[in-house]
């Protein structure tokens, strides 16, 4: 293995995904400089051990990471190339193509730019939210170009590395692409299902179970920042919304149609189980337990406890809340063979078990 090292690291933009970028360097030994717009920002990602804010000499820092909203990527790495003359500089900017574009048309010297995106986030925002393991088993893209130097490469997937993610490398435009399709586009589809729901009457949205906010549930993250996201990434999003657009002129045709509807579900269904499942691996059809649990102080730590003394593992889960009583129902998923273990243990141990699937 190389021996790369690349302390001292400066990290510009310290919100949730800088911040955590920042904690996992210094959790692995890398002096970090943090820099924000905000120097408040810095000062707390500071306090959360994501690094220092002390102004670093430019000339010994050997990483940049830049981590603005998108609308301002171009212009910070560019600044970045020109401050910090013997460092690498990466992004973790979740659209690759027209941030290079851009700084192609500037002119800027691109041999020590390499593009990166760890997949990897949340609804929250901030550095107080910032966690070094936000990147752990996560996948990493990494966005080499035709000019970026061969040291710069390495250099990005050892951040990666020190971060936890999964390296993964492709194009830019082979990225942006991919990001339309799994991740920007349900984004929108999550966006339009929840901005029909501000034109219900409130008896119809009592009637909203589980289904419904897992689709809506991605709608809550930060427009602001999403609206630059859908900007930069348009040509890629705009071909998929096209399919989508023929999908649901298919499906409004198909409506009288049993077997059309009947094909179209299927198809939906198959597209659910070709996502990885756990650890990357084909995915695997649990079977659900579902336990009433009171809404009260520790009651699911009790319940968890419970299913440890069973021996059954759990796959996922989730809890769907009761509208009328403080009560909520987990839905345990577990391997189809320990249902009978898992439930025979929760009934000793005083849990009321439910027939119940979650509300659609």
């Amino acid at each position: 293995m190389i021996d790369i090292d690349l302390s001292p690291a400066l990290v510009i933009g310290v919100g949730l995904v800088g911040a955590s970028v920042g904690c996992a360097l210094t959790r692995a030994g890398l002096t970090v400089h943090l820099s924000d717009v905000k120097s408040s920002h810095a000062r707390v990602a500071a306090s959360r051990g994501a690094g220092t804010t002390t102004r670093p000499d430019p000339q010994t820092i050997r990483l940049v990471v830049v981590a603005v909203p998108p609308a301002a990527l171009a212009e910070v790495i560019g600044m970045a190339l020109a401050t910090y003359p013997n460092a690498t500089v990466t992004d973790v900017g979740s659209v690759k193509g027209t941030v290079l574009a851009a700084l192609r048309h500037s002119g800027a010297d691109l041999a020590r730019y390499v593009g990166s995106h760890p997949m990897a986030g949340s609804q929250r925002v901030g550095p107080l939210t910032a966690n070094a393991d936000l990147f752990v088993d996560r996948t990493w893209v990494i966005t080499p170009h035709d000019t970026s130097a061969a040291h710069a490469v390495l250099d990005v997937q050892e951040l990666a590395r020190l971060c936890g993610g999964r390296r993964v490398t492709m194009g830019a435009a082979h990225h942006d692409e991919a990001v339309a399709q799994v991740s920007h586009v349900p984004h929108l589809v999550s966006v339009l299902m929840a901005g029909r729901l501000t034109e219900l009457p409130p008896e119809h949205l009592r009637l909203a179970g589980q289904g419904v906010r897992d689709v809506t549930r991605i709608a809550g993250s930060d427009p602001q920042l999403w609206r630059q996201i859908l900007l930069a990434n348009a040509a890629a999003v705009r071909v998929e919304l096209e399919e989508l657009q023929a999908d649901l002129a298919r499906l409004t045709e198909a409506l009288d149609d049993p077997a059309r509807v009947a094909e179209l579900l299927e198809r939906g269904r198959e597209g659910t189980r070709s996502l990885p499942g756990k650890h990357g691996l084909a995915p695997v059809d649990y079977a659900n337990v579902v336990v009433e649990i009171p809404d009260a102080p520790g009651a699911l730590a009790r319940l968890f406890a419970d299913i440890q003394t069973a021996g059954v593992n759990i796959e996922d889960l989730s809890i769907d809340h009761d509208l009328e009583r403080e009560i909520g129902f987990l839905s345990v998923q577990v391997a189809p063979d320990r249902v009978p273990a898992l439930q025979a243990a929760m009934s000793a141990a005083g849990w009321t078990l439910r027939d119940r699937e979650p509300q659609l």
